[in-house]
């Protein structure tokens, strides 16, 4: 691990217009550079570098960040990859934290695994390139399914004698141990009586007489390997493939066959394909079709939905047409939908897989019947779940599950869009369906604010002292401790039993987070007395938490509730300045949020305006967190205004609503009051 000191000394060190111009030919523009987006295809330089700021950020698709960002968005690593690579550059060394004598070993490990693995690889392959039974066996089942030998090359693909210890021999001889030969997966231990690890225990090899394909994680590490019995041993063979046990640097639900081949061409082309087997990716790719990858029999994880989101938000499954494709189209849609990312559906025809279509079709015939057949999942799930189905009960369980699949979707707008053409393909009133969707929201985000309220009250150390929930302190800088008012409003009604558990992508959150990003660290209230009539002081990033967390508020953006997080629990240690923390965090979403929530501010290329409220930081502060609330409640009024339509000839639920309006308004008013507005009636 690298040690704090050696991380500072590196992003010091680290010059952006260095960094871009090895992979961008920039030019200079005022006090600043600019050049082609190598994020994008872009033919018109919007690409600017400011090395003032040491940041970069494309104007159209938005990517940049500082050199470390820079270089995990284009080499696709990881951030201790990036700082290993700027170290090199910059000749600094590297030093390493110091760690435990159990940790050092699990590395020693973990990369004793790795090197057996890269050997298993290279000998794998050249066993299929020059030895006789690979050529005849091996190099004969790849022929005979179409796969060139430059894809061959481009895979590593391998071979694997039919002598059950060829492997083991080899390794061994070579000075590999038996102990990383076995945690691999590669060999396992077999007594001659088939006891597994007996004291005559000898090694035998996993994959004997298989065609081979490695796993590459998306560093380029070889993790894994999948091993194929030969066409004429098929028969009868209950499983074909054979695929390494999980292992200390293998999870099967973490990685995708052919991430890392086709990375760069997702990040190009914005999109990816996700296909069932080993032979669909490598077919796909001697096609002409590159940003492809497999989950190999798994069901799709987060894990893995996560790894492609790093990469793009748009998927199109594709699979065949017959019932195992259709329940494997089915199968994770709503973890895809609830990530953020955008699903089209394509089934193939007449029984083919995508590796038979691939081979029968030109590469421009292959993206033509991609682009005109695939689906949005809302007219795939609806022909599959709704057309045709006549019996009342089923089909409205149909829709519901339709529906509760919108739920999920993170992007407000495209859920009203998914909603609207629901309801138009159904010919159903999109209230009805609103009604029904806001019911799963607001439960799921009811359960998630219990489980993140059980997660505070675990992990939050208790203040010294407590404020009401009036004692938030005023708009007025008036520089002296802040007394809580007694005036209280419907204080047996607090905000949370208030506000909808509906929450929306709000643009007062990002202009209140970018103050958290900005100055979290900064003091705004100084010797605020609580009730008890001790003293405490508020930074930027503690005031909002406290302030939003004395009713539960949350933003419905999760990377602002982990920036909010992450501020709070740094911002009281010494020398800790928000914005750089975050511009140069490991997390590329977090950096490059940061930056372009930096980048107004530094005004990068002049292109943006940015509408400062008057006046004091403590009082841009208040006033947002006040307007953040005053969206929510007037969200509130708009949602309970529905639901008395909706409740038209139930008084007693409209008598409940009218109360509960009234409620709200009251709150409102306040609000309103607070913010120097006067509510119109």
């Amino acid at each position: 691990m690298i040690d704090r000191a050696t991380v500072d000394k590196i992003i010091d060190a680290a010059q952006i217009v260095d960094v871009v111009s090895e992979f961008v030919t920039l030019r200079k523009s005022g006090v600043n550079y600019k050049g082609l987006c190598p994020f994008h295809d872009d033919r018109n330089p919007s690409f600017m570098v400011s090395p003032a700021k040491n940041i970069c950020h494309c104007f159209v698709c938005g990517k940049g960040g500082t050199p470390a960002g820079f270089l995990m968005e284009h080499e696709q690593i990881t951030y201790p990859e990036a700082l290993r690579w700027l170290a090199k550059k910059y000749h600094i060394e590297i030093v390493e934290k110091e760690i435990t004598d159990e940790e050092r070993q699990q590395q020693n490990e973990r990369e004793s695994m790795f090197i057996v693995n890269e050997w298993a690889k290279d000998w794998f392959h050249q066993t299929l390139k020059n030895d006789p039974d690979g050529i005849a066996i091996g190099k004969q089942y790849f022929r005979s399914r179409g796969i060139r030998d430059d894809i061959i090359e481009k895979f590593q693909l391998g071979y694997s004698p039919q002598k059950r210890d060829a492997l083991a021999t080899a390794a061994q001889k070579a000075g590999y141990k038996a102990e990383f030969l076995v945690k691999t997966g590669l060999c396992f231990e077999r007594s001659e009586k088939g006891e597994v690890k007996s004291e005559k225990s000898s090694l035998l090899d996993r994959y004997s007489g298989r065609a081979i394909f490695p796993w590459l994680n998306v560093s380029g590490k070889v993790v894994a390997f999948g091993g194929r019995v030969l066409d004429s041993r098929t028969k009868g063979v209950a499983q074909k493939y054979v695929n390494s046990p999980d292992s200390d640097i293998y999870h099967k639900e973490r990685e995708l066959y052919g991430i890392y081949q086709a990375k760069k061409q997702i990040v190009k082309e914005n999109r990816v394909f996700m296909v069932e087997g080993y032979t669909d990716v490598i077919a796909m790719h001697q096609a002409g079709i590159e940003n492809v990858v497999a989950n190999s029999g798994t069901a799709l994880s987060v894990y893995q939905i996560k790894l492609l989101r790093r990469f793009t938000q748009n998927i199109t499954l594709l699979y065949d047409g017959d019932e195992a494709g259709i329940h494997a189209a089915m199968r994770g849609t709503d973890m895809l939908l609830e990530e953020g990312m955008n699903i089209k559906v394509l089934l193939l025809p007449d029984g083919d897989d995508p590796d038979s279509f691939a081979r029968k079709h030109s590469t421009e015939e292959l993206k033509s019947y991609i682009e005109q057949n695939q689906q949005d999942f809302i007219s795939f799930k609806t022909r599959l779940t709704v057309d045709g189905v006549s019996d009342p009960v089923k089909r409205s369980e149909a829709i519901s599950g339709i529906v509760k699949s919108i739920s999920v979707i993170p992007d407000t707008i495209l859920r009203s869009t998914y909603l609207s053409d629901l309801a138009s393909r159904l010919g159903l009133k999109e209230q009805t369906l609103l009604t029904t969707m806001n019911n799963y929201i607001r439960k799921d985000i009811e359960d998630k604010r219990r489980e993140e309220r059980g997660e505070r009250r675990e992990n939050t150390p208790a203040q010294e002292g407590t404020l009401t929930q009036e004692g938030t302190p005023d708009q007025e800088d008036t520089g002296e401790g802040y007394k809580a008012p007694n005036a209280t409003v419907q204080q047996n009604k607090p905000l949370s039993s208030l506000l909808s558990p509906l929450s929306s992508k709000n643009p007062v959150e990002t202009l209140l987070i970018r103050e958290v990003i900005r100055h979290g660290e900064e003091i705004i209230y100084d010797n605020v007395e609580t009730e008890d009539g001790k003293t405490i002081s508020f930074n930027v990033a503690q005031y909002v938490d406290y302030d939003l967390g004395q009713d539960n508020i949350l933003f419905s953006n999760p990377l602002y509730n982990q920036i909010l997080a992450e501020a709070v629990a740094h911002s009281s240690e010494e020398g800790f300045k928000a914005e750089k923390y975050f511009m140069n965090h490991p997390d590329i979403e977090v950096s490059q949020l940061a930056t372009r929530l930096a980048i107004d501010r530094h005004q990068l290329a002049g292109r943006f305006v940015v509408q400062q409220r008057e006046g004091s930081l403590r009082q841009r502060v208040v006033h947002l967190v006040m307007d953040l609330r005053m969206d929510l409640i007037e969200g509130k009024l708009k949602e309970i205004q529905n639901a008395m339509r909706q409740a038209t000839g139930n008084m007693e639920r409209v008598m409940k609503l009218m109360e509960e309006y009234r409620d709200t308004q009251l709150l409102r008013d306040m609000l309103a009051r607070k913010l120097g507005s006067d509510v119109m009636k």
